[in-house]
C-alpha cells in the first residue's frame, strides 16, 4: 500500500508545527515531511521535535542542502537522530536552489559532482566507516563517527533535472520528486528512475498540493504560483477523498510508493484537513 503523509511547508511558522505533528499521528497517517528552504527553517531542528512529540510516524526530512552543510557535519546530525528516535527517520539530501546557495555564498561550480561526493562519504560515514576523501568538494581525513546508527536510517536524494534524478536513482535510497509537477511529470520521473535504480525496491517519494471543500478548486489554482506554475497548470489535486485517493492510485501505478500532500496555504482548517485525510481518504488506499 501507498505510504500517505503530510508536508509541514515552511510557509507555516515553526510554533505550529507541534499541533500539525501529533494531527498527523492522531490521524493515523504515516508520515510527516519538514522542509529546509532558505531562510525559513530548518529540516534537522523540525525532524527532531517531530520525532520527540510523537510515537510512531515516520519523519522524513527533503532535503538537507549538501553546499550548506560539512558532509561530517551531515552524518552526525543524521545518526544522532536515527539512535535518538531508531527507524523513525528518513533522511534527504540534495542540490538546494542554487539562487539560495548563492546568496549564502555556498554555490558550486558542479552541483552534480557535490552531491555525488557528498552522498557518498555521508553514507560511509552512517555506515561505520572511516572516510579519508580528497574530491573535488568534500575533504576528510580519517574521520568516523563514534555512534553510528545500526542500521544506518534510509538516505533519499531529491533532484528534479533528468541527471539529477538518474544520480539519485543510483546513489540513493529512493527518490524525493520535487514538488509541484504534474502527474504526467511525475510519471516521467519515475520511468527515468526505473532506468537508473540500482534494485527494483527503490521508494519514490512524490509531495502532492491538495485541498478539499467547497472551495477546493480555487484555492489550488490560488497555489499553483506560489510554487512558480501556471494558475492553470494541471498540478495539485482537489475534491472529495474519493478524487484524492484516486490520484494517488494513479501515482502508485506510475511507481510513487509514498504520497506526501501538501495543504494550501490558505488553508482554512489544517487539522480538520489531516483528519479528513486520516479518516477519509487512506481507508481508500
Amino acid at each position: 500500500m501507498t505510504a500517505l503523509g503530510l508536508a509541514f511547508v515552511p510557509t507555516l511558522p515553526p510554533e505550529r508545527l507541534r499541533s500539525v505533528a501529533t494531527a498527523v499521528e492522531a490521524a493515523g497517517l504515516d508520515e510527516l515531511w519538514v522542509w529546509e528552504d532558505c531562510f525559513k527553517e530548518s529540516g534537522v531542528a523540525s525532524a527532531a521535535a517531530a520525532l520527540a512529540w510523537t510515537d510512531r510516524i515516520t519523519v522524513g526530512i527533503g532535503i538537507l542542502p549538501a553546499p550548506l552543510r560539512n558532509a561530517a557535519l551531515c552524518a552526525m546530525e543524521i545518526a544522532n537522530l536515527e539512535r535518538m528516535f531508531a527507524g523513525r527517520l528518513i533522511a534527504g539530501i540534495g542540490h538546494g536552489i542554487q539562487l539560495w546557495m548563492d546568496q549564502t555564498g555556498a554555490k558550486v561550480a558542479s552541483p552534480m559532482t557535490l552531491l555525488e561526493e557528498y552522498a557518498t562519504a555521508v553514507r560511509l560515514l552512517l555506515g561505520g566507516e572511516q572516510v579519508s576523501v580528497h574530491g573535488r568538494y568534500v575533504q576528510l581525513n580519517e574521520v568516523s563517527l563514534d555512534w553510528p546508527p545500526t542500521p544506518p536510517p534510509p538516505l533519499m536524494l531529491g533532484g528534479a533535472g533528468p541527471k539529477s534524478l538518474a544520480l539519485a536513482a543510483r546513489l540513493g535510497d529512493g527518490n524525493l520528486l520535487a514538488g509541484a509537477l504534474t502527474e504526467e511529470e511525475i510519471s516521467n520521473a519515475c520511468g527515468l528512475i526505473s532506468e537508473h535504480r540500482a534494485t527494483d525496491m527503490h521508494p519514490v517519494v512524490a509531495t502532492v498540493i491538495a485541498a478539499t471543500g467547497p472551495d477546493a478548486e480555487a484555492r489550488l489554482v490560488a497555489e499553483r504560483p506560489r510554487w512558480f506554475r501556471p494558475a492553470d497548470a494541471p498540478i495539485g489535486v482537489a475534491g472529495d477523498a474519493a478524487t484524492i485517493a484516486a490520484s494517488i492510485h494513479r501515482l502508485a501505478g506510475f511507481g510513487v510508493t509514498s504520497v506526501c500532500l501538501q495543504p494550501t496555504e490558505d488553508e482554512p482548517d489544517l487539522a480538520g484537513f489531516v483528519h479528513f485525510l486520516g479518516s477519509e481518504v487512506k481507508p481508500l488506499l
